[in-house]
């Protein structure tokens, strides 16, 4: 080995101890002749001592070093003198004194800043990873990514899990987002993709008795781009037979107790909270909620249903909602709520009605429309007390209530430090509606997938009220992210197909997508259930970072781009012709 030690271990245990250290040279000073040199490697830094009264010829060559400049030297730890510790530094009680400096590759200056003190545009910090992942809190990110691996794999390995590896070259089987298309050269015109999960390969294996699988495992899905997805991701993949959904939620709240004990030695309290579907979005707006803070969303339809504010009313009459957050002592001044008018806009609320609470009772352009016995009950039901800014939002759809009042919810509570630090809050979603209709499509399509089972008391639903089935399925959701979601699945080859049905799936298309699924089920598939989890996304909350590319060591762009090597690029004529693909594109 070039070295004996790290730059991040030395300490007053280590005094006049020789050794040898390697690493980057993180800044450097002279000081009245005598050279200071940080040398920072992805253990921490170690101050360096060239003193040419000890060794004139490495002090020489220091004097023409600069800065991410590679290095070994060699020397002798001593303490540094008082009260000039650092008590930042592991290090920062010791200093070494040079024998010997050997320059093992000199360095361009850097085109970005390694202090991670400095921002930098992140297009530049893409395009220069290899750099930026020196940055100190880059590497930490790395490390509790690999500690928190590690604990998953200890995790499931104690718990008589089999990790086991499935294809990436598979059949194209879209049923939610768009494949990822690999073409075959040896059979010509037909096409692999990329698994958007393991799902098929999985629940096989359960049919094959290896009753408790795992998989860390890279999925592809080619969607839009945003903080937290990635064209490329990393799943957490397990399926488990012979149980029910409970088993789910025991085995995987401790999961989640050993990976924040290992990575953060922080004790989750388990077990964690359930909240059904349909009270998460009545309540929060959303179907990943955070609890980390109160700021609920009430319902006053049937309050102002009789109201004269003819918005509120044309909206209920249609089948509408009105629901309304409390901004308990709001702070916000006019300017800022004309702010919220135009937030609340980009989730298709045509609106946002506020009121305030003062001494003499409700004010408000609108409360004129409003009787006082509705203004009373309006009092009650919002609990309003004098400083109180209420917030309302109408449509005659549902959906966009709840979704601009659940991200109102979310954005009032940043602006208002409403958020505790430190706090983590996991919560299980349970009892989702099996299916949704897709007005684009003119059908029904799976709210999770078209293997997720139904309860088994609504499967008589599903002839003729399908949109009012729910599913065996569940998410996992901490601090208002979702980082895993499953389901307990169909086991029984009739009930699948029902479902396909269902889905305006024809016997035809469902045998040429999934005849190898239901083959299989035809020679004794188990009851079996799953869940997958994000484990960007969880490095990214255990690092308190809200995009995960910060977790991730080469990431690629919101354009599914990757700055630093130039991909996706432009293939020779000739692979193209090997694989008989010829581009149909007009170039510009």
């Amino acid at each position: 080995m070039k070295r004996t030690n790290t730059c991040g271990e030395l300490t007053k245990k280590d005094n006049k101890k020789g050794v040898t250290l390697c690493g980057w040279l993180n800044s450097r000073r002279d000081h009245g002749g005598i050279i200071f040199i940080d040398l920072r490697d992805r253990y921490g830094i170690t101050q360096i001592v060239l003193d040419p009264k000890h060794d004139k010829e490495a002090h020489k060559k220091a004097e023409h070093l600069s800065r991410e400049d590679v290095l070994q030297v060699k020397g002798k730890v001593r303490l540094r003198g008082k009260g000039l510790e650092n008590p930042k530094l592991i290090t920062g009680d010791i200093e070494v004194i040079i024998d010997d400096l050997e320059i093992l590759n000199k360095a361009d200056t850097p085109p970005i800043e390694i202090d991670q003190r400095i921002e930098i545009n992140e297009d530049m910090r893409l395009k220069y990873r290899y750099l930026d992942l020196r940055k100190p809190n880059m590497q930490k990110n790395l490390r509790i990514r690999h500690t928190a691996i590690k604990a998953v794999r200890d995790f499931y390995d104690s718990n008589g899990f089999l990790e086991i590896e499935t294809p990436m070259l598979a059949k194209s089987t879209p049923e939610g987002a768009r494949d990822y298309l690999v073409p075959s050269r040896v059979n010509p015109g037909k096409f692999y993709a990329l698994p958007q999960s393991p799902q098929l390969f999985k629940q096989l294996l359960m049919v094959s008795g290896c009753d408790r699988y795992f998989q860390i495992v890279k999925c592809f899905r080619d969607e839009d781009l945003r903080a937290d997805r990635q064209p490329e991701f990393t799943q957490i993949d397990v399926e488990m037979s012979f149980i029910d959904e409970e088993d789910i939620y025991t085995t995987h709240e401790e999961l989640m107790k050993q990976i924040w004990k290992k990575t953060l030695n922080i004790d989750i309290k388990i077990p964690f909270k359930r909240i059904p579907y349909d009270e998460a979005m009545d309540k929060y707006g959303s179907d990943k909620p955070d609890i980390r803070f109160d700021l609920p969303l009430i319902d006053v339809t049937d309050i102002l249903k009789n109201s004269d504010f003819k918005v509120f009313t044309d909206n209920i009459k249609s089948g509408g909602v009105v629901k309304a957050i409390n901004v308990k002592n709001s702070p916000l001044s006019r300017k800022e709520i004309d702010e919220l008018i135009e937030f609340v806009k980009i989730y298709d609320a045509k609106g946002l009605a506020w009121i305030k609470m003062t001494d003499k009772g409700l004010e408000s352009s609108v409360v004129k429309f409003f009787s006082d016995a509705i203004q009373k009950e309006i009092i009650k039901k919002m609990d309003a007390k004098k400083g109180d800014l209420l917030l309302f939002v109408s449509d005659h759809k549902h959906f966009i209530v709840n979704d601009a009042l659940g991200n109102l919810r979310l954005k009032l509570a940043k602006k208002l430090g409403l958020i505790p630090k430190d706090t983590y809050e996991f919560v299980w979603i349970t009892d989702f509606p099996l299916l949704e209709y897709d007005e684009d499509e003119q059908r029904h399509m799976a709210v999770h997938h078209p293997f997720t089972s139904p309860k088994d008391e609504d499967i008589k639903l599903l002839d003729k009220h399908p949109e009012k089935a729910k599913a065996k399925a569940y998410d996992l959701t901490l601090n208002g992210v979702e980082i895993g979601g499953g389901s307990i699945r169909i086991h029984k080859r009739d009930i699948q197909e029902k479902i396909f049905k269902t889905l305006g799936i024809s016997d035809k298309e469902a045998k040429i997508k999934f005849g190898f699924l239901l083959e299989a089920f035809r020679y004794g598939a188990p009851p079996h259930g799953g869940i997958a989890f994000g484990m960007d996304r969880i490095a990214a909350l255990l690092t308190d970072n809200e995009s995960i590319r910060e977790v991730i060591a080469f990431p690629k762009t919101k354009s599914a781009e990757s700055l630093m090597d130039g991909s996706p690029s432009e293939v020779s004529e000739k692979q193209l012709k090997e694989l008989n693909i010829k581009l149909d594109i007009v170039k510009k």
